[in-house]
């Protein structure tokens, strides 16, 4: 089999048009239609691409040599003892765009409205790190986020969380929620924040938990207050007067954060 004939043969076995495998290699249709009928060859830089597309070695494609399986490109890492491969992703992309971009993208380098891949960034994206509008992978970011560690601009999901609005197993936001939190408003196993509600809970002005700290402490075991401190169950009258104490104390900016304390204690 002449390097055309084995070209032609791949291309057939993983579906690509002479167009869609042109525009892979950004390469004109004409460009592979002359590769495939032994007209002309590739340059360096594209042939080491189709080698990586069709997971071949050169010497394969080149070579006149008729296996029928072609054998893939060697490389040092195979001499490893632990090789941790990622499976390799066949790429596709619509031809029609929004923005300047296609309306998805499948690559292991992918941009598109929505894109999936190793690296992937679009309006919506998916990978292993992933930046978009709404963003989900292994290191994520985007407006909203969803990943082992998520950087998010208004929501955030994941181990390490990190937004406006953050839940993860350490979560730090306006509003955190999470084994380990720190926010405006923090809520978990250990809470810190300016009003913060947890088994441990340090907050600035308000702070309820079964140890708390804060200028205003609830605790259920432990308290410690710079304005005022209670421990056990309180009466209604003292929750009462807690609510007036988080009034005059906690400021203006914070009053919505007031509002979920004074809730919970209702």
């Amino acid at each position: 089999m002449t390097f055309g004939d084995k070209l032609a043969k791949l291309r057939r076995e993983q579906n690509y048009t002479q167009e869609q495998f042109a525009d892979l290699l950004g390469v004109s249709r004409q460009s592979v239609s002359k590769w495939e009928s032994d007209l002309a060859y590739p340059e360096t830089d594209k042939l080491i691409k189709i080698c990586e597309t069709f997971n071949c070695s050169s010497d394969y494609l080149l070579l006149d040599v008729d296996d029928e399986k072609p054998q893939p490109a060697k490389t040092h890492d195979e001499t490893s003892a632990f090789v941790i491969r990622i499976p390799k992703i066949k790429e596709r992309k619509s031809k029609r765009t929004l923005w300047g971009m296609p309306l998805w993208h499948v690559a292991k380098n992918a941009r598109g409205f929505i894109a999936i891949g190793v690296k992937a960034q679009g309006v919506i994206a998916i990978g292993v790190r992933s930046c978009g509008v709404i963003s989900v992978g292994v290191l994520s970011l985007g407006v909203i986020s969803i990943g082992t560690l998520s950087l998010g601009l208004l929501f955030s999901l994941g181990v390490f969380a990190a937004a406006l609005f953050a839940v993860g197993t350490i979560a730090a936001g306006i509003f955190a929620v999470g084994a380990i939190s720190f926010g405006a408003f923090a809520l978990g196993a250990i809470a810190i924040g300016d009003a913060s509600v947890g088994a441990l809970a340090i907050g600035r002005y308000v702070a309820i938990g079964d140890h708390a700290r804060a200028m205003i402490a609830i605790g259920g075991h432990k308290a410690d207050g710079s304005v005022f401190e209670y421990v056990g169950r309180m009466t209604s009258e003292t929750k009462q007067h807690v609510k007036t104490l988080i009034d005059n104390n906690v400021p203006a900016y914070l009053k919505w954060a007031a509002s979920i304390v004074k809730a919970m204690l209702s």
